[in-house]
């Protein structure tokens, strides 16, 4: 089936997934650099090992929260585009005017900015992408989306790294990536223009077979039992999830030099663009199991940052990049397999309110134990992801024993 213009909906549609990537591709070289720099330039001015944990956390926690309120709204006015823009505008902005902060608490405040305006884009945009999966599949379009992003969030590192060699300054540094934050922006206008409603996608596509699991969908009275269990065990495997201000402080600790800092990243991030297209590849054929085999994976990187030579966090960030691709493509896939109809938008974001949640007790928790033990640390890190394999477990059954159509 063809268009009037002769394209293929499906081409169009996947066309749609790629700029999309390409937007995320730009602006996570933008936010990625500066968050592998945001701990040793608060540091630099001041801050301590709680206070760079907990602003990290609060940024991600509002970025989570954000997230319910942009969904609601989004679902309230049927128009996402000026919504995502302002939220990528925010996101984004905000890292080079890093480059003006001359006290610990504006640059805290800005990379909290930086958080509500990633809150205010993601879920809508998650939204726009579920209208592809009905011909491409759940894991292979949000595992291409995140793999984009996720080669962005590998170039901003290794660009900051390079720079801070050139330059020594962490403030050229933020300067310097507004230029993929201008590029980023000027990708967004171009989608806008070509694809100004993404939701005629799923009209043209006709449905694919799926997994089991995949096939619940909440009722449109509500959202399924089903849903409510993936959003706790997500928030337990949040909490777990450390910040990289709170690592990168800790490896600056240990051993590794300012330079090579971003490097850590550097390479959990590749190795998450590698993951999320693999594992996203697996969960459409294999479902749920591929999300406790990798959150059992994220759960060992803890002792390998926090409690063994700087060395062996290597193989920490290789898990800890694994976890990274779990929560951006896995659990998202496990969420769009549950959305109320008439009600994306909102779903993805009470969804992400409530990871974030976890996500900002992780961080508190990781702030104020860093000080006190590390094995403690690392007991309640690795407990909190692994207390979210019977959680998912449960809502596997839910599905499984639930009559088709109901929720």
């Amino acid at each position: 089936m063809t268009n009037s213009t002769g394209t293929s909906p499906g081409s169009m549609a996947f066309r749609f997934v790629l700029l999309m990537g390409l937007v995320d591709l730009f602006g996570d070289t933008t936010y990625s650099g500066g968050a592998s720099m945001n701990g040793l330039f608060l540091a630099s001015v001041g801050a301590g090992a709680a206070v760079i944990s907990i602003a990290g956390g609060l940024s991600e926690f509002l970025n989570y929260l954000t997230r319910g309120v942009s969904g609601f709204f989004a679902d309230r006015i049927r128009r996402r585009w000026p919504l995502v823009f302002v939220g990528y505008g925010v996101n984004l902005l905000a890292v080079p005017a890093l480059a003006l902060a001359g006290h610990w608490q504006v640059a805290a405040g800005l990379i909290v900015v930086q958080g509500v305006g990633r809150g205010v884009r993601k879920p809508l945009v998650q939204a726009m992408l579920s209208y592809t999966t009905s011909r491409y599949g759940k894991g292979w379009v949000y595992g291409t989306n995140t793999a984009l992003d996720y080669t962005g969030r590998t170039l901003g590192p290794l660009i900051v790294a390079g720079l801070l060699v050139l330059a020594a300054a962490f403030r050229t540094a933020y300067a310097l990536l507004v230029i993929p934050a201008v590029l980023a922006l000027v990708t967004l206008t171009i989608a806008r223009i070509r694809f100004p409603a993404p939701a005629t996608f799923e009209q043209q596509q006709p449905p694919a077979p799926a997994p089991s699991e995949q096939q619940q969908t909440a009722g449109a009275a509500g959202f399924s039992r089903s849903y409510w269990l993936y959003l706790a065990a997500g928030a337990c495997f949040a909490a777990g999830l450390m910040n990289f201000e709170l690592i990168s402080f800790h490896l600056s600790r240990s051993g590794a030099t300012r330079d090579s800092v971003p490097l850590f990243l550097a390479l959990a991030t590749a190795v998450g663009a590698l993951a999320s297209l693999g594992l996203g590849k697996l969960y459409d054929r294999i479902g749920l199991a591929v999300v406790l085999m990798a959150v059992v994976a994220t759960a060992a990187f803890s002792p390998f940052v926090f409690l063994l030579p700087v060395q062996l966090a290597l193989v920490g960030m290789v898990l800890w990049g694994i976890g990274q691709a779990t929560q951006d493509s896995l659990l998202t896939a496990l969420v769009a397999g549950v959305l109320p109809p008439g009600r994306r938008d909102l779903a993805f974001g009470l969804y992400y309110a409530g990871y974030g949640v976890g996500w900002l007790v992780g961080a508190v928790a990781a702030g104020l134990l860093y000080d006190h033990s590390r094995i403690a640390l690392v007991a309640f890190a690795a407990g909190a992801q692994l207390a979210s394999l019977p959680i998912f477990l449960a809502a596997r059954r839910r599905a499984d024993r639930r009559p088709a159509g109901q929720s």
